[in-house]
């Protein structure tokens, strides 16, 4: 009896969070360009953190739509296979660690959704964090492609640096969700491969010093909205350098109980060079690659700028990355879990991945399509699939 009524109380949950986003909330949504809906969601995220009780309701909804579905993947036992990407929740852009550090200390929400989007969505990564704080891209940044289901951004990694990323965290340790994880991204426009590690050492090294223990670390390598060339930063040579910087960190600080390591990827590498690296991760430990971030194309603001393209046309260009993530893995038995991302928006865009071994997804765009249970939408999908 208590099954059933969970069933049904699950039933009509989604039925408001599929259907009743898709017909109500998103029309209205749409009204409003993407940057205006994407500056409305920060500041409704601020405040949402802060208002009393609705955390727990946030919370209440998401184990009433979707069951534990535990699965280990890339040395983590996580919640669900299905966990939002970082982009979302990163933080306020600031000109300077100064800046950034005195608005912690002052007590502001310097990352807006926190607290309110695990609770409701589940495990989360946060960032990507840079060494130092990055105020972004100004003008309109964001767009949408609703005939593709796709987002594009030219953001331009906006954060407020890892000091003060770290040390707002650890004010608010004690309200940490259960699981997260935390990306740290190579600073943009550094080519020397000694100054990449150092940036890199030196990020790691301030998270793990602040008492924040994520249940994974992930070493974003790819900066495609930023007018970076995200290819230089992937080659093997490269890769092994920061990679091997951050593993240091995290073996000394972590001894007792590892904390794994990702890394993400762009789309569009050559297939060997997917390959070459996989072997590299696969030397070092890395316990996982995350294929794969945006696809640099031009915004659609025709002022030459490149842009990330996330969503449906991403969707070709990652399963492509994975097949050969995976190729290498499976030919040379590399121990590195592949995780889907790219147009992770229903039960087919999983499968996709799913054929070639990923069981572990990361979405972002899905959030604008199919609403904040997205989540729970695509796993009850996938579980009516397999009956």
């Amino acid at each position: 009896m208590t099954g059933l009524l969970a069933a049904g109380a699950r039933a009509a949950v989604l039925a408001l969070a599929g259907p009743g986003y898709e017909s109500l909330a998103r029309p209205l949504i749409f009204h409003l360009s993407a940057q205006q809906a994407h500056d409305g969601l920060l500041r409704v995220l601020r405040r949402a953190d802060t208002t009393p009780g609705l955390v727990r309701l946030l919370a209440a909804t998401r184990g009433l739509s979707a069951p534990p579905e535990p699965i280990e993947v890339g040395g983590v036992l996580l919640e669900s296979p299905y966990i939002v990407a970082a982009g979302l929740v990163k933080g306020d852009g600031f000109a300077g660690e100064e800046e950034a550090l005195g608005a912690v200390a002052r007590g502001r929400n310097i990352m807006p959704g926190w607290r309110s989007i695990p609770a409701l969505a589940g495990p989360v990564e946060f960032g990507s964090f840079t060494r130092w704080p990055r105020r972004g891209n100004a003008g309109v940044v964001v767009w949408r492609d609703a005939p593709t289901r796709s987002t594009q951004n030219r953001v331009g990694l906006r954060n407020p640096g890892v000091r003060a990323a770290a040390a707002f965290l650890a004010r608010h340790r004690h309200a940490l969700p259960r699981q997260f994880g935390i990306n740290i991204a190579v600073s943009p426009g550094i080519e020397a491969p000694e100054q990449q590690a150092r940036e890199v050492l030196e990020s790691f090294e301030t998270f793990a010093a602040s008492g924040v223990r994520p249940a994974w670390y992930t070493l974003n390598l790819s900066c495609p909205n930023t007018e970076d060339d995200p290819g230089s930063h992937q080659t093997a040579e490269q890769a092994r350098i920061v990679c091997g910087a951050a593993l240091d960190v995290l073996h000394a600080a972590y001894s007792a109980r590892p904390v794994p390591l990702w890394v993400k990827l762009s789309p569009g590498l050559a297939r060997e060079q997917y390959q070459a690296l996989m072997a590299v991760f696969a030397e070092l430990g890395v316990q996982a690659v995350i294929a794969t971030n945006t696809l640099a194309c031009p915004a659609p603001d025709g002022e030459g700028h490149l842009a990330g393209v996330g969503g449906g046309r991403l969707h070709p260009a990652a399963v492509a990355a994975v097949a050969a993530l995976a190729d290498a893995r499976a030919a040379h038995g590399f121990p590195v879990d592949v995780i889907g991302c790219g147009g992770v928006i229903d039960a087919a865009s999983c499968d996709a991945f799913a054929r070639h071994g990923v069981r572990a997804f990361q979405y972002w765009s899905a959030l604008v399509y199919r609403g904040p249970l997205v989540a729970a939408l695509i796993q009850r999908e996938r579980s009516k699939q397999r009956r």
